[in-house]
Order: C-alpha cells, then sequence, then structure tokens
C-alpha cells in the first residue's frame, strides 16, 4: 500500500507496509507532499524501497494532515440517501455541494474545539471519505478521473447544526468554524484502494458506530462528483472533495470521534470546547 504523509515537524514521508520513509530520500525533488501529488495520480510515485534509509513504521511517528496547504475544500450534504431519510429531507437530484475554508482543517487526533455555547450548542461530527485532487484539470469525463486523483484520506466533518437549522443560508457559517474538518494521517494512492463500491465508511463515537454505509449506496458515486465539479471550477493539486456521510452523531466535550473507511484508513479526534 502505497501512502503518503507528514511529520508533525513538517519531513513529507512516502511509505508502504513495511513503514514510512522521507520522501527526499526516493527523489530529493520531491520537498513536499504537494510536489508527490501528479506523481500519484499519474500512478509514477517512486517506490519507498528505493529509499536510501530504513522505513519507521507509522506507530513510531507522529503524524499531522497529509497535506502541507489543502486547497479548495468541497462537502457534499445527504449523498446518501439513508442520510435524507434520517433528517426528514429530501435527497437532491444533484450534488449538494458547499465549501470550507482552509482554516477549518486540522490534523489527526483534533482536537475538534466546540465553539462556545452561545454560539452553537449542538454540534455534529460525520464520517467521509476524501479524494484528493492530483492535478489541474478541469471538465474531466468521469471514465478519466482516475487520471487526475492523487488518491483518498479519511476525514471527520463537524456541522453546528443548530446554526444550520435557523436558516439554510448559515451552511457555511456552521461548517467553517476552526477544527471542523479533521484529516486523517496518511493518503492513500487510488490504485491501493482499488474499487471504492463495497467500501463502508462509518461514524463511530466513544466506541460505539453511530452510522454506516457503503459506498455504493451514494446517490452521486465519488468518481461522478469529481467530474461534476471539475465543470464548475478549475481543480487543483491538494484540492478536496469530502464526499458525504452515512449519518452525524451529536458531540459534546469528552468525547472521541473516528472516521473509519475501509482500505483507506481512520481519523480520529478527541471532543473539547
Amino acid at each position: 500500500m502505497t501512502q503518503l504523509a507528514r511529520t508533525i515537524d513538517g519531513r513529507p514521508m512516502i511509505g508502504d507496509e513495511d513503514g514510512f520513509v522521507p520522501l527526499s530520500s526516493v527523489d530529493p525533488s520531491l520537498t513536499t507532499v504537494q510536489d508527490a501529488l501528479p506523481l500519484a495520480a499519474a500512478g509514477e510515485l517512486p517506490t519507498p524501497a528505493l529509499a536510501s534509509s530504513s522505513p519507521v513504521s507509522a506507530a513510531h511517528l507522529a503524524l499531522a494532515a497529509p497535506l502541507e496547504r489543502p486547497g479548495k475544500l468541497w462537502g457534499i450534504g445527504l449523498n446518501y440517501a439513508d442520510h435524507a431519510s434520517d433528517l426528514n429531507e429530501d435527497s437532491p437530484t444533484e450534488p449538494a455541494s458547499f465549501m470550507k475554508p482552509a482554516t477549518a482543517a486540522t490534523g489527526p487526533g483534533g482536537p475538534i474545539r466546540l465553539p462556545s455555547r452561545e454560539i452553537s450548542d449542538r454540534v455534529t461530527a460525520e464520517a467521509e471519505l476524501a479524494v484528493v485532487i492530483g492535478r489541474t484539470c478541469s471538465d474531466v469525463a468521469e471514465a478519466d478521473v482516475d487520471d487526475v486523483v492523487a488518491g483518498y484520506v479519511p476525514v471527520i466533518d463537524m456541522t453546528a447544526e443548530d446554526i444550520l437549522e435557523r436558516n439554510p443560508r448559515f451552511l457555511t457559517r456552521s461548517k467553517s468554524f476552526d477544527s471542523f474538518l479533521v484529516f486523517g494521517s496518511e493518503l492513500v494512492t487510488t490504485d491501493e484502494v482499488g474499487a471504492l463500491d463495497d467500501l463502508s465508511v462509518r461514524t463511530v463515537v466513544n466506541e460505539e458506530v453511530a452510522a454506516e454505509n457503503r459506498i455504493r449506496n451514494m446517490m452521486t458515486p465519488p468518481r461522478e462528483l469529481v467530474s461534476f465539479h471539475s465543470e464548475v471550477m478549475t481543480l487543483e493539486p491538494g484540492d478536496v472533495i469530502s464526499t458525504g456521510t452515512p449519518g452525524a452523531k451529536h458531540i459534546v466535550p469528552g468525547d472521541n470521534v473516528r472516521a473509519e473507511v475501509e482500505r483507506v484508513g481512520t481519523a480520529t479526534a478527541n471532543v473539547v470546547r
């Protein structure tokens, strides 16, 4: 399994089942994870076996979010019919997109920092599969999407639901607080993940599965989401599309939240106020 990661002190890493090595030790020209995204999309990443250094297990590394500078952060609402029915809402007939600022992103472990109760007293957490764009592109046919995707990463997305319920036009605000998008520690390349349809996505809070579904039950699957959004704007390396959640769970300080995406990994964070 080929993975891209970054340590908390900023060192870009590349890894496989044997562990991680510095990215620059396999190609000195690759000084950031962002540098490697086009190669990942093209299936041309160098193998960690070429490194001059010995691999180190992820368990012995402190890892940050894999992207140094995440670009445009797209989210998709109500992409599973079951989730829409849970919220007593009609499933949209086309992707229900929204954007989040890069300042909402945080790394594995979080913490998820809830706003003061005067601002919001009901925040929910949602597990999602996120797609990371690897090459600048526009008007991409669905059949060609794998040529522009660097890989996948699990994320936890948050919503201040009481703000959103006051008015649907408040969606951006309800999604944009600092720490309201937690990245997993490793980006897994598309060739390693393989077919997406059967993968499960789980929202887990305090070790209890709050929601679970399979990607085949999405209204708009990941490759179609990339193609759709590439018709709206130019996508660039480091842009991220979170593909929607099977379901959300109300969270409070002291909770532990985990997004589990089969064959991709997990993102975990504690909740504080």
